[in-house]
């Protein structure tokens, strides 16, 4: 790999977020919108019952940590997708970037917006609610790294789908964020949910990093059999969605699917 070629990744798309003001939504507008939206919604329940006023927590907390798993995700998706609004997909192909240094390169950059974004969460968190996400410790960062490796492998499924079917599959990029948050129990045990859909979310590797995170919450030590499911069904996701992703994009090769972005 080039370093020389994975900094020239980065600086394209930092220019472009620069220079278009609207790119700013997925680390400052939505943020705040989300800490805003669930931190009212526990403050309200709060008020109602002296016993309802722990869920707050759970709430803030887990909005913050959701960041983590879509500024990841979405990160790797529009910096593909930056390529095909622009008609510049085709151009990349021809250029002597690998698609391991473009992916580092889009790598990079989405950690700077991920340390954007949890700056825009934690400062409206604490300015508005008085919540402040590490004061919940160190247990934060394995609960955190398994969340970062889901999010990379919902953005290469996400890649995949584009290659094969075409732009009609960007929508993909944020339904399956919301997906992923109805059924991990990202603010609730997953015993809440319809009894049909508990299977497929303990299948879910998001769901056993949520489960460690309120089990931290509670003010338990960090649970290591819920984070060691998170992380091999990370691991294991992240592998079959870059298999799979490697395998469309062979076929998107072979099939000159590349016409539908230039």
């Amino acid at each position: 790999m080039s370093w020389q070629r994975i900094r020239t990744v980065v600086r394209r798309h930092a220019y472009v977020l620069w220079r278009s003001p609207n790119r700013w939504f997925d680390i400052a507008f939505w943020p705040l919108m989300d800490v805003l939206l669930w931190g009212s919604l526990g403050t309200y329940v709060a008020s109602q019952s002296p016993a309802s006023r722990a869920g707050t927590p759970y709430l803030l907390a887990g909005i913050v940590m959701f960041h983590v798993l879509f500024q990841t995700q979405i990160a790797l998706n529009t910096g593909f997708m930056e390529e095909t609004w622009s008609r510049n997909l085709l151009n990349i192909m021809v250029t002597p970037v690998t698609e391991l240094e473009y992916v580092a390169g889009v790598g990079m950059f989405g950690a700077v917006k991920l340390v954007l974004a949890g700056v825009t969460l934690t400062c409206t968190a604490i300015g508005f609610f008085g919540f402040n996400v590490a004061s919940i410790g160190w247990s934060l960062v394995p609960i955190g790294l398994v969340l970062v490796v889901a999010g990379w492998s919902i953005a290469f499924l996400v890649i995949g789908l584009m290659l094969r079917f075409g732009q009609s599959a960007e929508i993909l990029a944020w339904g399956l964020n919301f997906v992923v948050m109805a059924l991990s129990g990202v603010f609730n045990p997953i015993a809440a949910l319809p009894g049909a859909l508990q299977p497929i979310a303990r299948l879910l590797p998001t769901t056993h990093a949520f489960a460690a995170l309120r089990v931290v919450l509670d003010g338990h030590p960090l649970p290591g059999g819920q984070l060691l499911l998170a992380a091999i069904g990370s691991v294991v996701g992240l592998g079959l969605a870059v298999g799979f992703c490697v395998h469309m994009l062979r076929v998107f090769r072979r099939r000159g699917f590349v016409t539908r972005f230039s």
